[in-house]
């Protein structure tokens, strides 16, 4: 089932057992005699959990009306969570650490994309080396690019490495986003730094160069994917020069990546 299908049933603890082995190949593992209905998907090299499935009571979870409901736990960012918590269907993780599990309700609650991507988060944060340092060149950025200066839509259609204007300490195989302005006003190219301070040095015309780097395009994003409402919600509320990615902003495009089948850096 994809992302973009209609359905006339509410997303539900099948449906979220069936992407879990679209997206990962894993199966539910039923750990606990006394209750059946539970069961938890973990990582096959480290054995870690990443989603814990269960049936509680609507009382327990402080919702309205009667009878179980089918719920699951996944990690999820602190500074993420609280947010998320503020959403119809979202709770603190039960029977886990609230600070780092949260807990969705599996009755339609909470919307099948939101369902997708939390799925994934949770999946990376409990990966085998998740939260390691990354090594140097590893940084990710996000850089503006202005169409009233250049082209760069053009640039990369003639080819896929092109020389950048280059004003932060970007190092070789460091991971660069590249936000183009209105009209666009999207993220459009994933890129890979493969060679920076490169002497440069042109004062006329409106961009002042003193060094450049050269740019790989790995990815291109549809406009409609990570529009400057996107990168708001995530706080990102202008992109005038080089900056970090911010961790939320990051998994949403490291989750749109992976749909595209395109390796997560």
């Amino acid at each position: 089932m994809g992302s973009n299908a209609k359905k006339d049933t509410p997303f539900g603890r099948a449906d979220f057992l069936r992407l879990a082995e679209e997206q990962y190949g894993d199966r539910p593992e039923y750990l606990w005699r006394t209750s059946p209905h539970n069961a938890v998907l973990r990582h096959p090299e480290n054995r870690k959990w990443y989603a814990v499935l269960m049936q509680v009571s609507r009382e327990k979870l402080g919702l309205a009306g009667a009878g179980p409901v089918d719920i699951v736990d996944l990690k999820c960012d602190p500074t993420l969570a609280g947010s998320l918590r503020l959403a119809p269907g979202i709770l603190p993780g039960y029977h886990m650490h609230k600070g780092n599990w949260i807990t969705l309700v599996l009755d339609g609650s909470v919307e099948e994309e939101t369902v997708r991507f939390l799925l994934d988060r949770s999946h990376s944060l409990t990966a085998q080396g998740a939260g390691t340092k990354p090594p140097a060149g590893g940084r990710t950025w996000l850089i503006p690019a202005n169409p009233k200066y250049y082209d760069v839509e053009a640039a990369f259609a003639a080819q896929d490495t092109i020389r950048w204007k280059q004003s932060s300490r970007v190092a070789v195989g460091d991971t660069i986003y590249l936000y183009v302005a209105a009209p666009v006003s999207a993220i459009l190219y994933q890129c890979k730094a493969v060679e920076v301070d490169i002497p440069f040095r042109r004062t006329g015309g409106p961009v002042k160069l003193e060094r450049v780097m050269e740019i790989q395009r790995l990815h291109q994003f549809r406009p409609d994917q990570l529009t400057l409402d996107v990168l708001r919600s995530h706080g990102v509320y202008a992109v005038r020069g080089p900056r970090s990615v911010p961790e939320p902003l990051l998994e949403e495009i490291h989750f749109l990546l992976r749909q595209a089948g395109k390796e997560v850096p």
